[in-house]
């Protein structure tokens, strides 16, 4: 988790995106296999969020657009609860477990508008076998998420940008 804020903080003060970060690793060792960071803005591209880019990274790194192909678990490391979006796109990755640091709810203090996410949405990835632990390193999201506000990063998608 240490390693997705710090990508998030990073990225808000090198001024390349937004203020997510994330990691996937093989569950069993540990290791690192891709980083990602939000670069909406940059990109242009409104899926490029911290989460997507991870797993497309990882998707890249293994060769295959199924991350359970091989047989090996890898989760994915948040520093905040997957937008509708990026939900959506966890089942299909082949992720296995998932690890979120701020809530939802904190991303939209600062503005962001997270999408239509069901409310069981835990639940609904442990019906396909995924794990999710949440809050972990939650104040430290949250004030990644405030320097960003304060910095007056842009909060796209928030309605006010259209």
């Amino acid at each position: 988790m240490q390693l997705a804020m710090q990508l998030a903080r990073n990225n808000i003060d090198h001024g390349t995106g937004g203020p997510f970060g994330a990691a996937v690793f093989d569950i069993a060792t540990h290791q690192l296999i891709a980083v990602g960071v939000n670069v909406v803005l940059s990109s242009h591209c409104s899926m490029a969020h911290a989460e997507m880019m991870a797993i497309s990274m990882a998707q890249q790194q293994q060769a295959n657009f199924d991350l359970a192909a091989a047989g090996q678990a890898l989760e994915l490391v948040s520093s905040c609860e997957p937008c509708a979006m990026c939900f959506g796109a966890i089942p299909w990755s082949g992720i296995k477990h998932v690890v979120c640091g701020a809530r939802d709810a904190d991303a939209r203090a600062i503005g962001f508008d997270e999408g239509p996410k069901m409310h069981d949405w835990q639940q609904a990835l442990g019906q396909r076998g995924i794990t999710v632990q949440t809050d972990i390193c939650r104040q430290q999201g949250i004030d990644v998420l405030q320097h960003y506000a304060k910095r007056n990063g842009v909060i796209y998608n928030s309605g006010d940008n259209i």
